[in-house]
């Protein structure tokens, strides 16, 4: 399992448009077949970061997910509506593997 991590750059006077586009992938993300752990705007602090995070099998589902995405009715209007709106300033996107598996008390001293 890897997670997709997700940082934002955003205009800090379009933040509605950003919660609405997370709101739309909060919808698509899920039927397209990765777990969303969420969308996060800015609240306190920074008025320009944001973030989005979920986990998928690997590189190659992926792959496949990221067609889906595209492909999907609500995917395409919301990679629209981005484009349309320029809320989005700059994204980055790594993947990453959760390294303190497991971390449910297991851990003995």
């Amino acid at each position: 399992m890897i997670t997709c991590f997700i940082k934002y750059e955003i205009d800090p006077y379009k933040r509605r448009q950003f919660e609405q586009y997370a709101q739309n992938w909060g919808q698509v993300i899920p039927q397209c077949g990765a777990d969303l752990i969420g969308y996060y705007a800015p609240h306190e602090g920074s008025t320009t970061t944001a973030y989005g995070l979920y986990n998928i099998e690997d590189l190659a589902a992926y792959q496949a997910y990221r067609a889906r995405l595209a492909a999907h009715p609500l995917g395409k209007e919301n990679y629209q509506f981005a484009m349309d709106e320029k809320f989005i300033v700059k994204e980055e996107r790594i993947f990453l593997t959760n390294a303190s598996l497991p971390h449910k008390g297991l851990i003995k001293p």
